[in-house]
């Protein structure tokens, strides 16, 4: 394809502008080529890319007037390496493929780009490639992400498959990144759900990876959202994983971290989020467990401890969205009013008593002490024997129970 002339289009970032549509689709264009250019995340990059903009950038890129030498930090190395993939890149081709799997391509500046991921500032992406029907940048405002490790516990899966449920339940969107472990696990647990859920991809969004989970995430396409960075066949590398991690930081409300390692990706997501300002939340998990170190480690930071949906949805939601208050359970002494209850424990754990007694350890009359024995043997904690009481000899009122329990 014909770039523009140098100069041309330089402060142009976005993708659509009215009247501007043969303008618009130059930019598009570009950004879809820079897709197979530019690694995700490269923040240089992505300083040339603000500072040039897309059309600008890539005729630089593939002249040889010498103008990207001008590029700050660009090396013939680094220009040689773009100048190879430059030559293979088609974007309409691309564009092409990304539609007959239903998919569409998404660049700063459409109605439907996700604002939140410019606080990314030069990582920002260069676009989005996505899949589904759902509007991107509408799911993404209610949305959390829950991350952790691939080779988890039946304690973690079973975790994060009652968080995305539970999240799913209350209006949330879940977002992972499609891996095994707790990713799938709360991608299932927001579908089981009736819910929605999107996946994060670090390769086209045509290539199901890993290929256990082609059926989850062809049902993700379906039902919700499938994005990358990454054009079409795109295969995925050990660093773009951590790159993608950065995308599922800033695109949703608040990251949760099930069973992590001290070296995990998923802690790369947490830390993301936590620059980026974002909620960073953790569950935790046996002290013993070398999965819930990383966990541990960020809750000893600025993460915070949840341990259901409704904790979560408590600190990232709106005014109103509380968590039930937390209690044991009420024991038949918890319902005494206090003369009462001061009463009962004035009575001996063995033997018999007198009510002289009682009143004496309980500070009270002996008239009252009368009235709330009573009061009690109603209520099945005491029984009179003569003149004199005891405790009961049922299970409602052993000494555990009549103390409240300990």
């Amino acid at each position: 394809m014909e770039w523009a002339g140098q100069g041309e289009e330089a402060d142009e970032t976005g993708c659509a502008g009215p009247g501007q549509e043969g303008r618009s689709e130059r930019v598009r264009l570009a950004r879809v080529a820079l897709t197979r250019i530019l690694e995700p995340g490269d923040e240089r990059a992505g300083r040339w890319l603000r500072e040039a903009g897309p059309v600008e950038l890539i005729r630089r890129l593939t002249a040889r007037d010498g103008s990207a030498e001008e590029l700050p930090g660009m090396t013939a190395t680094r220009l040689g390496g773009y100048r190879l993939r430059a030559a293979a890149a088609e974007p309409e081709r691309d564009l092409a493929a990304v539609a007959a799997v239903g998919g569409r391509f998404l660049c700063p500046g459409d109605q439907e780009w996700p604002g939140q991921l410019d606080d990314l500032g030069d990582a920002r992406p260069i676009g989005l490639w996505v899949r589904g029907g759902p509007d991107l940048r509408l799911w993404a405002l209610r949305s959390v992400a829950v991350v952790g490790a691939r080779a988890c516990t039946p304690y973690g899966a079973h975790m994060a498959a009652s968080l995305g449920a539970g999240l799913a339940e209350r209006g949330w969107v879940v977002v992972s990144g499609a891996a095994f472990g707790v990713d799938g696990a709360a991608h299932r647990g927001a579908l089981a759900a009736g819910g929605a859920t999107m996946a994060v991809l670090a390769c086209g969004v045509d290539v199901a990876y890993p290929r256990g989970h082609t059926e989850l995430i062809g049902r993700m396409a379906e039902q919700g959202l499938v994005m990358g960075e990454l054009p079409p066949a795109a295969h995925p590398t050990r660093s773009r994983f951590i790159l993608r991690n950065r995308v599922i930081a800033a695109l949703t409300r608040g990251t949760v971290v099930v069973e992590a390692e001290y070296r995990s990706g998923s802690l790369v997501t947490a830390r993301s989020a936590q620059r980026l300002g974002r909620f960073t939340m953790g569950v935790p998990g046996p002290a013993t467990s070398g999965l819930s170190a990383g966990v541990h480690e960020l809750l000893r930071g600025e993460a915070v401890l949840v341990t259901d949906a409704a904790e979560i949805a408590e600190l990232v939601g709106d005014i109103g969205d509380l968590a039930p208050a937390r209690r044991g359970p009420v024991l038949p002494r918890d319902l005494l009013d206090a003369v009462t209850a001061r009463v009962l424990d004035a009575l001996p754990y063995h033997g018999i008593t007198d009510v002289r007694d009682v009143a004496r350890a309980a500070g009270t009359s002996a008239d009252e002490t009368l009235g709330r024995l009573y009061e009690l043997h109603s209520l099945g904690f005491v029984e009179r024997q003569g003149d004199r009481w005891r405790l009961t000899s049922g299970p409602t009122c052993n000494a555990d129970a009549r103390r409240g329990g300990t």
